[in-house]
């Protein structure tokens, strides 16, 4: 499986990247709460980490 070049050099699936930034960008959700919810579906990732793809991504989908 060959991943786009945006998605390139990190480990989790670009699928759970565009789930968190998505939910974080589109809804009025806190960086905590986006970690709760993904944590609730099995996906154990830190608020942290979710404000750097924002960094990263967060244009990317806003466009």
């Amino acid at each position: 499986m060959t991943r786009p070049a945006l998605f390139r050099y990190f480990r989790t699936s670009p699928e759970i990247i565009r789930l968190a930034v998505m939910m974080y960008v589109r809804c009025p959700l806190s960086l905590r709460n986006v970690e709760d919810l993904l944590h609730e579906r099995g996906i154990d990732i830190t608020h942290e980490t979710v404000l750097v793809w924002r960094g990263r991504f967060g244009q990317v989908f806003l466009t």
